[in-house]
């Protein structure tokens, strides 16, 4: 395979940007630097230790005593789901679990063959590689992978065009742990390579709860057992939110209050962020406003709604829309967004009683 050149495609870029937009969000569930650093210090370190994804936990913990009874490299795993759920945790986790190294790095920093070569072949034997956001990996690059995960072999090619000469390149066994937030854009041959797959729900509140207690021991913060509620009510069945959350709560409680976290204080604090009691922000609930009150519930085009909000259109839809979706505020159709009748209820408006012209804009003017 010859290690080709490929830029990244301006889907990637726009993903990029998107990304990057989405990261001052309080209620984002993609990471900055700062959260990075905390987030490692609240990880969990073992499968006893991890809160939640009971399935995927139960099955993974026996594919990893399986090949530790066999003194064997553990199967090659990949874990699918939405941001914050703890993907790269539970690679940490297998990693500890099987006592061998781990290598972390992500799809859209290897876009060239010769990338991800050079990480393969200075693998240690039973070495982990944590592969980030594995659907955005190069197509050269892909290709590759599959030899490795396969024979634990690459092919280098040296040269070009006829005088080409394949050199291949043996690599010692290794344990693949893929992530992705987009499981449907996996081949099916790079699918079918991994030995287990494990899909991360959303979590419950009980589950948060426990999370938000257990963050909250290792940041030395008193809360209430109804103080964590109100937080885990606001997280969006994230982990990853509710630590942030529950941080940015212990430092209104720090200065505002006692230092303790009651619901109360919980609640007067997240109304400062601007998180409201279903977990919505100021994105999201600017959405469902211009959607309500311009266009009198929708249908409207996302462009048009993107323009009315004052963000762009990948934004609003790759960032405000799946979670007003998935808390059924929202609906996707062919003709465009449209409110539900819970959207209306929740921004405490009264959906209009007939709909004229059949654009939904009859509360532009008037019945």
């Amino acid at each position: 395979m010859n290690w080709d050149d490929t830029a990244p495609s301006a889907a990637e870029n726009t993903a990029d940007d998107t990304a990057m937009g989405a990261q001052d969000r309080l209620v984002g569930a993609d990471a900055d630097g700062e959260d990075s650093a905390v987030e490692a210090a609240l990880r969990p370190k073992d499968l006893e230790e991890f809160v939640g994804q009971e399935r995927v936990r139960e099955q993974l913990d026996l594919v990893l005593r399986a090949a530790r009874a066999r003194g064997a490299t553990a199967d090659h795993v990949l874990l699918s789901g939405a941001p914050g759920l703890g993907k790269t945790t539970l690679s940490m986790i297998i990693a500890a679990e099987m006592g061998a190294p781990i290598r972390i790095t992500s799809g859209p920093a290897i876009q060239h063959a010769g990338d991800l070569a050079a990480i393969l072949s200075s693998l240690q034997e039973g070495e982990v590689l944590f592969l980030d956001e594995i659907h955005r990996m190069s197509r050269p690059a892909e290709e590759m992978l599959y030899m490795a995960m396969e024979d634990f072999r690459v092919d280098v090619i040296v040269g070009k065009g006829p005088g080409a000469t394949a050199i291949p390149l043996e690599l010692p066994p290794f344990t693949l742990v893929g992530a992705t937030t987009r499981a449907g854009l996996l081949p099916p041959p790079l699918r079918d390579r991994f030995g287990f797959t494990g899909h991360m729900e959303f979590y419950a509140p009980a589950e948060l709860e426990r999370v938000i207690h257990r963050s909250a021991g290792l940041l030395d913060v008193d809360i209430e057992t109804e103080g964590a509620a109100e937080i885990a009510g606001r997280s969006r069945g994230t982990p990853r939110i509710a630590n942030r959350l529950l941080r940015r709560v212990r430092d209104y409680a720090q200065v505002k209050a006692d230092g303790v976290i009651t619901r109360e204080t919980a609640s007067q604090a997240l109304a400062v962020y601007e998180v409201d009691g279903r977990g919505l922000d100021r994105l999201d609930r600017a959405v469902l406003t211009a959607l309500l009150k311009l266009f009198g519930g929708g249908p409207v085009g996302l462009s048009t709604l993107a323009v009315a909000v004052g963000e762009e259109r990948e934004t609003v839809e790759e960032v405000a829309e799946p979670f007003l979706v998935r808390e059924g505020l929202l609906a996707r159709t062919p003709r465009g967004r449209i409110a539900t009748p819970a959207a209306w209820a929740h921004m405490g408006l009264v959906p209009p009683q007939q709909q004229t012209g059949g654009n939904g804009q009859q509360g532009l003017f008037g019945p």
